[in-house]
């Protein structure tokens, strides 16, 4: 008897690898496949629903209803119903109330993702599984190019952070849509994905394939390796940041973040607003310059505003920066 089509095997191995690391530290827990209804999602779903009683797991899936699209209520319905079908159990559908802050996608994110943790908390799930693929990453560290945010912007998603886990990241959209197809699987296409409005739209159907045509195929698997890469460097560097940290109380001798080299002072100027109270998806690499100024650039300029209303200023010989509402003089 032969096995599975080729791409429904890949998608399984991908599935079974992740599990497999969730069964070892949580032998017998629950698993939740986040489900939109779009194809790779759902591709997800069905090898999940396969592979966890193998790994000695519960299997279950949760859709987040934005309610941003008429008839988002009914494509949750369906999704219930796909899950159910493939056998995964329990099925949960949780609406959401998205914001504005950031914009439409980085609210909607904002707003799914604190769904999907607090949901995951509620039910005891030892991982809730997400269906980027290889495409995605590509795409996410185009957007990081263009934001100039650093290197973490330019490491993508990681595959593992805190419950939430990726294991499509090293497979193309091509090849988990068609697994999605030859499973049987209707999917639902998310009009957001084709709306040129938005910056990862024009990304996936404009800069990606463009990028493609000029310089030949393989450009997403190149994004997708360099995103590793830049991963790999920058967690080293995280943590050397995190053990040599000068700042206490919000201030640091200027004299000790001068003589660190740049990537390390950077990471401190960030964790350090981060701290204070800056929102972290609206601290952009052009704060941190800001504040970096006041240190390299030094004129006895007054105080840098950051968001959320926390302010950066030297006085002296040292740094410090405060949380909205303190005193911006120190």
């Amino acid at each position: 008897m032969g096995g599975p089509p080729r791409e429904v095997a890949a998608v399984r191995a991908a599935v079974r690898a992740d599990l497999r690391a969730v069964a070892a530290a949580r032998p017998g827990a629950l698993v939740l496949v986040a489900c939109s209804g779009g194809a790779d999602s759902l591709a997800l779903a069905a090898a999940t629903a396969f592979e966890a009683p193998r790994a000695g797991l519960r299997a279950g899936a949760v859709t987040v209803d934005h309610g941003l699209h008429p008839g988002s209520a009914s494509v949750a319905r369906d999704v219930e119903v796909a899950c159910a079908g493939v056998g995964l159990d329990p099925v949960l559908t949780t609406r959401v109330a998205v914001g504005r802050s950031g914009g439409p996608e980085a609210a909607a994110r904002e707003a799914r993702y604190a769904a999907l943790q607090a949901l995951a908390d509620s039910s005891g799930a030892a991982a809730v599984l997400l269906g980027h693929t290889l495409d995605d990453q590509a795409e996410t560290v185009l957007l990081g190019l263009a934001r100039g945010s650093g290197t973490r912007s330019l490491a993508g998603m990681p595959p593992v952070r805190g419950v939430f886990r990726r294991p499509l990241l090293g497979l193309g959209r091509a090849a988990v849509r068609r697994a999605c197809a030859l499973e049987g699987l209707e999917a639902w296409e998310d009009p957001w994905n084709a709306d040129r409005r938005l910056a990862r739209a024009r990304v996936r159907h404009d800069a990606l394939p463009a990028l493609e045509a000029a310089l030949g195929p393989g450009v997403a698997a190149a994004l997708a390796r360099t995103a590793r890469a830049l991963r790999e460097d920058a967690d080293a560097l995280d943590e050397l940041a995190e053990r040599r940290d000068p700042f206490r109380d919000g201030a640091a001798p200027v004299a000790e973040l001068l003589a660190a080299p740049a990537a390390l002072r950077r990471r401190w100027l960030r964790r350090a607003a981060l701290a204070v109270g800056c929102p972290a998806g609206a601290l952009a690499a052009a704060h941190v310059d800001a504040v970096d100024a006041l240190l390299l650039r030094w004129r006895g300029q007054g105080p840098v505003h950051l968001p959320g209303g926390a302010t950066a200023h030297r006085a002296c010989g040292r740094l410090l920066l405060t949380p909205a509402g303190g005193d911006p003089t120190g």
